[in-house]
């Protein structure tokens, strides 16, 4: 099933207590589906001629970002349903629909999430976007324990950060600044961070157009954001990079035989393309493989 695309995702508008409801999707927690709904392990949904209808009754400790996998896993991969901009509302709803008000919601979701990222990984760690129902998470720990390692002390700016988790992980310690072309998104983060006891600015634009002159920020950061952009914007982006950065310049993409649909995913990576963007840049640069591929650019 394949939908337009309707006005943007608000993460902080609620129809009711324990439900979701937009121009797409109707998300409720707890109300049994008819008996025609298709179910899964998790999930129960079907669809009419207005909008896919799920049905979920995960625990509090559930709500975090592993979400993502369990959508993925159960929905999406099998072929039920299909598309960026459903999965991003299935997951919205599921989200809002677990607390009494959105706010409190979404910042279940971030403290469950932080809390997940920084617990101690056991057992075999997937690589990000995986796929796998539980192992989103645990396939970005690494990814963010390893950028955090590439930083030097300083001012950072992380462009495309979604969801901010890599941001708030850094703002215990650092100056941080998160930003995202999605206002809605950006605002949610601003408005979340307080409730997290963490301070961050935030910044709504293109990763290829920061408006911020140039070396503002001691490094400059994007995780997992260039295999959303066609070729030209992400070199773009890794110039504007250069443009803002004093020092660094740090990106890191998933290896992926085919982009992740669901995930939003328009191409993918080698450690031959990472080099590429490096090539006339007139900075230093290497390349190495870690949970993905790394390309990390120095001011000469």
């Amino acid at each position: 099933m394949s939908l337009a695309a309707p006005p943007p995702i608000d993460p902080l508008v609620g129809t009711a207590s324990g439900a979701y409801r937009d121009e797409l999707v109707e998300v409720v927690r707890g109300r049994p589906g008819p008996a025609a709904a298709h179910r899964t392990r998790s999930f129960e949904f079907w669809a009419d001629h207005d909008r896919v209808h799920l049905v979920h009754d995960l625990p509090a400790d559930q709500i975090d970002n592993d979400l993502a996998g369990l959508l993925a896993t159960e929905l999406f991969a099998p072929g039920w349903l299909e598309g960026s901009e459903l999965f991003e509302r299935l997951l919205t709803g599921i989200v809002i629909s677990s607390a009494v008000d959105p706010l409190t919601a979404w910042t279940l979701f971030y403290a469950n999430t932080l809390d997940r990222l920084t617990a101690p990984v056991t057992g075999d760690v997937p690589e990000p976007h995986s796929g796998l129902a539980e192992g989103s998470l645990a396939g970005y720990a690494p990814v963010y324990a390893h950028a955090r390692s590439l930083i030097d002390p300083g001012s950072m700016l992380e462009l495309g950060s979604c969801f901010g988790f890599f941001s708030l992980l850094c703002a215990a310690d650092r100056d941080v600044t998160a930003s995202d072309l999605t206002p809605n998104t950006v605002r949610l983060l601003a408005q979340v961070a307080p409730r997290l006891g963490l301070s961050l600015g935030t910044l709504i634009c293109d990763a290829a157009r920061v408006p911020r002159p140039a070396a503002s920020f001691d490094t400059v950061v994007a995780l997992h954001l260039l295999e959303h952009l066609p070729p030209e914007h992400g070199l773009a982006v890794v110039r504007e990079m250069q443009r803002l950065a004093r020092r660094r310049v740090i990106v890191a993409v998933p290896y992926e035989d085919e982009p992740t649909a669901a995930y939003g995913h328009v191409r993918t990576f080698s450690a031959d393309d990472l080099a590429d963007l490096a090539t006339d840049s007139g900075w230093r640069w290497q390349v190495h493989d870690h949970h993905g591929g790394w390309l990390v650019l120095d001011r000469p």
